[in-house]
């Protein structure tokens, strides 16, 4: 349970039940992660966070094409991105191409890897979380 985070809460509802997506910004310690990973524990949805570094690559969040050596031949391994809700933390500190894959996916609600197309799974909703300054 969040204690005194009422105006977080509502505004997280709101996002969802206008299938939009919401930026948190704050200092560390407003217990911004465990509110939106309960509320995907209430609604029973998939959920990951995904730590945003300047090393991120556009596959480690939307996946990539792996080769299978005993099939001989290529398939999709999907990544964070397919949950329902992501939490993006830190999403200042990533290249901009990876913010782009974010934004994207959360635009179209899908991903392309490889030439095939995915949608993401109903219901999608992304939080992302910039350190303010």
């Amino acid at each position: 349970m969040v204690v005194g985070q009422e105006y977080m809460v509502n505004r997280l509802l709101v996002g969802l039940f206008t299938n939009g997506h919401i930026l948190l910004e704050g200092v560390p310690g407003l217990a911004k992660t465990l509110t939106i990973s309960t509320l995907a524990k209430v609604l029973h949805l998939d959920f990951q966070r995904i730590q945003f570094t300047p090393d991120l690559l556009p596959a480690d969040l939307i996946g990539t094409m792996i080769y299978n050596q005993k099939e001989g031949k290529f398939e999709v391994k999907k990544g964070p991105i397919f949950a329902n809700i992501i939490l993006a933390d830190e999403i200042n500190r990533s290249p901009a191409k990876v913010q782009s894959a974010l934004l994207e996916s959360m635009q179209e609600k899908q991903v392309t890897i490889g030439e095939t197309t995915f949608k993401l799974d109903k219901p999608f909703f992304g939080f992302g979380h910039a350190k303010p300054g």
